[in-house]
């Protein structure tokens, strides 16, 4: 089958969804979409974001909620860079890789996100680790592990609640501490209630 020419709307509309994602860190929803791409109504948006799922452009999850896959004209690139998942900040309660809670795929480069290892981006929220180079609204690039050195800057899942913190082994517990210019932050003090999910490696500011 012939692929018809992709128009100049849905160009538009997927460089405002790519926008929105780097920005507020999540999909926008159809009546944020309608109104930046100057529509009336939240159809007009539905429609262009139909025709983006049949492209290959955008993926519909199990919970109806929708997932960015690729722009389109990455295959150019993609022998340089691997495909890292971009969560939301908190797991709400499910796995922190669980489908519902992957916004997008971004396409990161391989000297960055270095084979065979797992990757995955969150969004920074808050100013806790700018000490560390963490700024509110950065992307973490985080390598996928169940364990850390001292020193290491994790992110750990406490109370399903994923948070960005340097890690310290004291024996009987396990201190987070923040590394931050605002003296409110406190460390967080834990026993073995709470998970490892990853080492952060790189820090990607949210230009």
């Amino acid at each position: 089958m012939r692929t018809t020419a992709v128009s100049n709307k849905e160009l538009e509309a997927i460089r405002e969804i790519r926008n929105f994602i780097m920005h507020v860190g999540r999909i926008p929803s159809m009546r944020e979409l309608m109104s930046s791409l100057g529509y009336r109504s939240p159809r007009s948006a539905s429609l262009i974001v139909n025709k983006l799922i049949q492209r290959g452009v955008l993926r519909r999850k199990v919970d109806g909620g929708l997932q960015f896959i690729k722009s389109l004209g990455d295959d150019t690139t993609r022998a340089q860079t691997v495909d890292v998942p971009l969560i939301g900040v908190a797991a709400c309660g499910a796995p922190i890789l669980a489908e519902e809670n992957i916004h997008a795929k971004i396409s990161v480069s391989t000297k960055l996100a270095r084979p065979p290892h797992r990757y995955f981006l969150l969004k920074a929220n808050g100013d806790s680790m700018n000490q560390k180079g963490i700024s509110d609204g950065d992307f973490v690039l985080v390598r996928q592990q169940m364990t850390a050195k001292n020193g290491d800057t994790v992110v750990a899942l406490i109370d399903n609640e994923a948070t960005v913190k340097e890690f310290h082994d004291a024996g009987e517990t396990v201190v987070l501490k923040p590394r931050s210019k605002n003296k409110h932050y406190q460390p967080i003090v834990l026993t073995k209630d709470f998970q490892i999910q990853g080492v952060v490696v790189a820090a990607i500011p949210n230009l």
